[in-house]
């Protein structure tokens, strides 16, 4: 009982401490502070330069700030630091361009009646505004496709390069290890080490909004896409022995006799990613540099075409080949084969997918001025090419996987 005695004490002055009269400086309601508070932030009208700090300070040396919150418009918090003495705090994080910040201070005087103060501030609006537009368009494609991002302004500065790459996020489901390699100043494309999984999903977004890139230039919104993967299918053309070879997840599930280019006219060699796909086509030997009554002109309706380049090699439907295929290349760089083998074909594949060609006597496919040859580029070399290099874009190991092996627009050839 003496125990319990003793314990009833310290409650009892605790009880008194919060519940005395209304004349208690911790009982009172805050005052407005707004006489005790100086802040760095531009009075009426006037908005805040986003490249410096918001700073706020108490007047009176009989006065301390004991709390500060700062929101931005979506109501995100801004981190800041307080003095030790608790007379100044400033924001510690680069601020954005064109947002409204709201700053709520709590003061404590001596005597211990506290104030409190609200600050809305407005910084101006960026001189310039950089946004990324995200490609392939969101859907299905194959484990070869590329993710593309074409930037609203050129960015050469390696530091502003550095913080746009990073704002530039792929995520995958399984992950995967990638990165971003720059084309240009413009252009950046993203890709695995190896291809993408089969039955992958990736997401694609960007976190530039309101960040500080460069004095004057600041992030925008940029739209999202979401990619899909299907089966592995890859198309493995083998130019000497005059024959294609498609396999999905591994396993061949066709082989075709085919033809491709003939002395003079040869066909690329390396990986190529189908771009797209033509039912009907009209070919003319004129759109790729052939003078038309030569012994090369060609005028020809072309069915079946799925095209690997933009300057104009398809794997097509040849009729006028047939006797050809499958013994000979006589074509003038694209991959010809029966009706009956390029219907099948093309209903087969789909955007994305692969189409390798091998002991071809053509030079290389290139990486990125005729569609995308990226796979073609030794992943030590693509990974120079990113502004992060110490770091991959993407998170988690890569699942083991197989290794892979001026714009001319829409010039057909056969």
């Amino acid at each position: 009982m003496l125990s319990c005695g003793l314990l009833l004490v310290p409650l009892a002055v605790s009880t008194a401490a919060c519940g005395g009269s209304a004349s208690e400086p911790l009982s009172a309601n805050p005052y407005d502070a707004g006489d005790q508070i100086t802040a760095n932030t531009p009075d009426g009208k006037q908005k805040a330069d986003p490249d410096k700090p918001i700073e706020v300070s108490v007047k009176d040396d009989d006065a301390r700030i004991t709390d500060v919150t700062a929101t931005d418009s979506t109501g995100r918090f801004v981190r800041g630091e307080l003095s030790a003495d608790g007379r100044h705090w400033r924001t510690t994080v680069p601020l954005a361009a064109g947002t409204r910040y709201t700053v709520r201070v709590s003061t404590e005087e001596d005597d211990g009646t506290p104030g409190r103060k609200t600050l809305v501030v407005h910084t101006t609006d960026a001189d310039g505004q950089l946004t990324a537009t995200f490609g392939p368009e969101s859907g299905e494609y194959g484990v070869g496709q590329p993710v593309t991002a074409e930037l609203s302004r050129p960015i050469t500065d390696p530091k502003a390069r550095a913080i746009v790459e990073s704002a530039l996020k792929v995520d995958s489901m399984p992950r995967v290890e990638g990165a971003w390699h720059w084309v240009d100043d413009k252009k950046l494309h993203f890709r695995p080490k190896v291809y993408w999984p089969a039955h992958a999903t990736i997401s694609v977004h960007s976190n530039l909004t309101g960040l500080k890139i460069a004095k004057g230039l600041y992030g925008g919104p940029s739209k999202p896409v979401r990619l899909t993967t299907g089966d592995r299918l890859e198309a493995i053309t083998d130019a000497s022995a005059h024959q294609m070879t498609v396999l999905r997840n591994g396993t061949s599930i066709n082989t075709i006799p085919v033809t491709t280019g003939k002395p003079g006219f040869s066909t690329r060699n390396g990986v190529k990613v189908i771009l797209g796909k033509e039912s009907f086509v009209r070919m003319r030997s004129s759109t790729v540099g052939i003078a038309a009554g030569s012994s090369d002109s060609y005028d020809l309706p072309v069915y079946w075409a799925t095209r690997v380049t933009w300057s104009g090699e398809y794997v097509h439907a040849a009729p006028w080949s047939v006797g050809s295929q499958g013994a000979a290349n006589v074509s003038h760089g694209c991959t010809g084969m029966s009706t009956g083998n390029a219907q099948w074909f093309f209903n087969t594949v789909r955007v994305g997918d692969i189409v390798k060609v091998i002991n071809s006597s053509g030079d290389t496919m290139t990486p990125f001025d005729n569609g995308f040859g990226d796979w073609n580029m030794p992943w030590k070399e693509w990974r120079a090419g990113s502004a992060l290099k110490n770091a991959s874009s993407t998170t988690g190991a890569a699942e083991r996987q197989q290794d892979p092996g001026s714009d001319a627009r829409l010039r057909p050839k056969i």
